[in-house]
Order: structure tokens, then C-alpha cells, then sequence
């Protein structure tokens, strides 16, 4: 009778395996802020590029609209975070500053793929 428990538990254990690891990507958020300038010149004067926007928050939701994760970018305007591959809304939140909020922008993210580079683009209100 212990031989076939002990053969019934070994057969049980060589069953289990671990769960598989959440397949993960890199997601980079740049936030700008434009237009920097009144006037716009053609050819384009580079002391009106847009600039970056340092402190923008960003929330992360995946499909459901369930709340993933948040960033807040840098004195560069980036900001990085690693998730699950999978389809994303990236919600920017309004900038003391700066006129309304970026829209939402949608990304699938790929396991395996170069990080997925995403730019959110908040308006100065200068025109």
C-alpha cells in the first residue's frame, strides 16, 4: 500500500511544474510641450523645439482600465517602466502650466521587442 502512495505522490509532484514568469517589455514615455515660439519660421529655428516636460505624470491602465502603474518624467521629459507584454492606454495628467492635457495614447508592448517608445505631447497655449 506505501509503495503505491509513494508512486501515486511522485506521479502527482512530476505533474507540477512552476508557473511560466509575465512575459516583461520596457516602455519609454517622452513628454514634450509645443509650440515654444509665437511664430512659426520655415525653415523650422531650433530655439523653438518643443521642450521637454519635466514632472509630467503618467498613468499607465491595461485594457480593463485598470490602473498598472505611474510615472513621472524627468528633467529630460523620459520617463521609463517595465510591464507585461500586453496592450496599454498611457492617461496623461494635466501640468501647472501648460494649457489642457496631452490625450490618451494606446501601446502593445511585445515581449522580446526594442523597448516601445511612446511620445505624449502637452500643448504651451502660445500661438
Amino acid at each position: 500500500m506505501y509503495a503505491v502512495l509513494g508512486m501515486l505522490v511522485i506521479g502527482l509532484l512530476a505533474g507540477c511544474t512552476a508557473p511560466e514568469p509575465s512575459a516583461v517589455a520596457a516602455l519609454r514615455v517622452t513628454a514634450f510641450a509645443g509650440p515654444t515660439c509665437p511664430v512659426v519660421s520655415d525653415p523650422p529655428d531650433p530655439a523653438c523645439a518643443d521642450r521637454p516636460v519635466e514632472g509630467a505624470e503618467i498613468l499607465v491602465q491595461d485594457e480593463a482600465g485598470v490602473e498598472v502603474a505611474r510615472v513621472r518624467t524627468d528633467a529630460e521629459g523620459a520617463a521609463v517602466v517595465e510591464l507585461a507584454a500586453g496592450r496599454y492606454v498611457l492617461v496623461p495628467q494635466p501640468v501647472d502650466g501648460l494649457m489642457g492635457t496631452a490625450p490618451p495614447v494606446t501601446v502593445d508592448l511585445v515581449d522580446g521587442a526594442e523597448p516601445e517608445v511612446v511620445t505624449v505631447a502637452y500643448d504651451t497655449g502660445i500661438r
